[in-house]
């Protein structure tokens, strides 16, 4: 086996699980969102929404599960650096910026629901999940709610995976370059199914669901 041949199994294996761990981050993030009623879970990036408090489920094992599910999504595109002092800095940067979005959070989580939110947050670890403390969610799981809410998560895992091979890429080969594989491919199919799902939550009622 030539040099050239040992390079490109060993970085198409780091690829791989590149991938599995975005992909499990994603799972994190569907399970999460899956089970939750309107307005609690998701993407809420103009204002917080609140309207029940989730505490089963994934809740009832970690509060903040789709920040947990955004670690791994992340870290996934980190280990295709190879590079252990760049992946140890992109946890303590994780860490440093969202450990103030989760205090923000649960601030406004206190305020809102008083000692239901303190009695559930006392026993419920943060960030870490633990499995013996599961209650199992009150609610059924809804694709229906994840391919609405979560339509761009497939997407971005992709797409953080195709930056970060392609830095890569280009630092291995001395020329800005763009290596049309898999991760390429993989970009743009996503990409299709993300405007598919953007028409059918904007144009249609297909993603609908009574209190979800």
């Amino acid at each position: 086996m030539t040099v050239i041949h040992f390079f490109v199994l060993k970085y198409s294996t780091v690829e791989f699980i590149g991938l599995f761990i975005s992909l499990f981050g994603l799972f994190i993030r569907a399970y999460a969102v899956g089970h939750t009623p309107a307005n609690t879970s998701g993407r809420n990036t103009k204002e917080q929404l609140a309207d029940e408090l989730n505490t089963t489920g994934i809740y009832s094992m970690v509060r903040h599960p789709l920040y947990l599910g955004n670690f791994f999504m992340w870290l996934g595109a980190a280990v295709l650096t190879k590079n252990g002092w760049f992946i140890v800095a992109f946890i303590l940067l994780y860490w440093i910026y969202y450990e103030r979005i989760m205090f923000a959070e649960e601030q406004f989580l206190r305020r809102k629901f008083g000692s239901v939110y303190t009695d559930w947050a006392n026993k419920t670890p943060a960030f870490i999940p633990s499995f013996k403390k599961y209650i199992p969610s009150k609610y059924p799981f809804s694709w229906k709610k994840v391919l609405k809410k979560e339509k761009n998560g497939l997407l971005a895992v992709f797409v953080l995976l195709f930056v970060f091979h392609n830095i890569n890429y280009s630092f291995l080969t001395n020329h800005i370059r763009i290596d049309l594989n898999w991760i390429a491919w993989g970009t743009f199919a996503a990409g299709i199914l993300y405007l598919v799902l953007k028409f059918l939550k904007k144009k249609t009622s297909i993603l609908n669901e009574t209190g979800r």
